[in-house]
């Protein structure tokens, strides 16, 4: 057991280190979902050095046509583009950051922070389904809304007009990248 003398206080509060030792060994030890930040245009070459690993990853994708000088082409293209999921525990994050083309794993002063796993698991199984997803610039400002039904059912978003319908964009704001779906809108509610 670790020892639990006192280290501080907070709000008059005495705090124990058996809390921060818990914390940090916890989420050092336990495999939790990260964000690979990779170089431009690495995200398939460095998911395909990670299958070589034995790393488990997600690297979500969308189908485009696009149109060179002779042809047009249909190509997958990553859905976060510079980013690829990595499931690990921080100890063996050194298996990640050694393969070419990965930056550093995304997070907050220096430290990775874990994507959080709700989010995660929902457009991870939304794709999973073949529902269609694009990429679409990150917004912070805009009418937000929770999806009623359907296999986002409990997301939030940001409503966008498209022609003939709705557009939910999805955002992730540990990576700051954001996702379009189309959606009817009566499976969404406005939110406060």
């Amino acid at each position: 057991m670790l020892n639990t003398s006192t280290v501080g206080s907070v709000g008059g509060e005495a705090v124990s280190a058996e809390i921060f030792a818990l914390d940090g060994v916890e989420a050092f030890v336990q495999p939790q979902w990260y964000a690979a930040y990779t170089r431009a245009n690495h995200e398939r070459r460095v998911a395909d050095q990670l299958v070589e690993r034995g790393v488990e990853h997600f690297l979500p994708q969308y189908e485009s046509m696009r149109k060179w000088k002779d042809r047009k082409v249909r190509l997958q293209m990553p859905l976060f583009p510079g980013y690829v999921f990595v499931h690990l525990a921080l100890q063996n994050r050194l298996k990640v950051l050694e393969v070419p083309g990965v930056a550093y794993l995304v997070g907050f002063a220096g430290k990775p922070v874990a994507v959080p796993e709700g989010e995660f698991e929902k457009i991870r199984g939304f794709l999973k389904q073949g529902f269609r997803a694009e990429p679409h610039p990150y917004l912070e400002a805009g009418r937000r809304v929770r999806v009623r039904n359907g296999p986002l059912e409990g997301m939030e978003g940001i409503v966008a007009r498209r022609k003939n319908g709705n557009r939910l964009v999805i955002s992730l704001e540990l990576i700051q990248r954001a996702m379009a779906v189309d959606l009817d809108g009566a499976d969404l509610e406005a939110l406060p």
